[in-house]
């Protein structure tokens, strides 16, 4: 797939000082993770990190540079903005909600894909079906993430213990520090395709919008990326990453990707 993908022409690089100087670098720094199945996870054999959000990345390193050159640099919910702002990163791929107030201090492109909140428990847990059956019952989630807004709007009963990381909240529910762990579907999806003693819940309760961010006010290389993933659109690219990771699990065909600019903050 990656041979396939797209490389920017020199008049697409023109319009975009940034691209201009990741080409001269030779390499695409992403905010990313490498932990987090169908998503972006390190494999230990080969050394690459695959996954959903890793072969974006690596595809628009090609598109960039005309490899797929890319540098991961760990970022968490907590970090991403100060890394986008101070130029440590020059992009997060890393299941990141668009919302109007997090576009006030980060430019967004997409969005690139379409998920929701859901809720996991251990498996034979019962009663646990829907936001409603949180009230009054111990739930985790990462700290930083719209997961914990979810939770007090659906659920403003629940009490909400909240973790650094995704595998932190992992193993608190299979220490009983809580009855259920509410994170994006996508992450949940990755989770229990790695852990047996995990289920997921019913259906996502909220509509979660990923964009690709960016450094505020770097308009021409919001729009580079923008014009990017319609390319890879159009080619039938995203929709074969989709269906090489997140596809192996969640069931039903590839979706239809979001439309660009149609969420507020995109």
């Amino acid at each position: 797939m990656i041979a396939e993908a797209p490389v920017a022409g020199e008049a697409d690089l023109a319009a975009s000082p940034t691209a201009q100087a990741i080409r001269a670098r030779g390499t695409l720094i992403v905010g990313g993770d490498e932990n987090l199945p169908l998503l972006s996870q390190r494999n230990p054999i080969t050394g690459s990190t695959d996954g959903f959000d890793a072969t974006l990345g690596k595809m628009l390193a090609k598109y960039i540079i005309g490899q797929p050159n890319v540098n991961i640099v760990t970022t968490t919910p907590e970090t991403r903005e100060a890394m986008l702002k101070t130029g440590t990163v020059d992009a997060v791929i890393r299941i990141y909600t668009i919302t109007a107030d997090r576009a006030q201090r980060v430019a967004f492109a997409g969005p690139y894909l379409l998920s929701g909140q859901a809720i996991a428990t251990l498996k034979g847990t019962t009663g646990i079906d829907d936001p409603g059956d949180l009230n009054g019952k111990n739930v985790l989630a990462v700290a930083g993430t719209t997961s914990v807004a979810a939770i007090q709007q659906r659920a403003p009963g629940a009490r909400i213990t909240t973790f650094g990381t995704a595998e932190e909240c992992v193993q608190a529910l299979e220490q009983g520090k809580g009855d259920a762990y509410v994170h994006d579907l996508t992450v949940l999806a990755g989770e229990a395709q790695l852990d047996s003693k995990l289920q997921i819940s019913g259906q996502p309760f909220t509509s979660e919008p990923y964009g690709i961010g960016l450094k505020l006010d770097d308009d021409t290389f919001k729009r580079f990326v923008n014009d990017w993933l319609r390319k890879i659109e159009a080619a039938g690219l995203w929709q074969r990453a989709w269906q090489e990771t997140l596809g192996t699990v969640v069931t039903g065909g590839a979706p239809t990707p979001p439309a660009i600019g149609s969420v507020p903050g995109s």
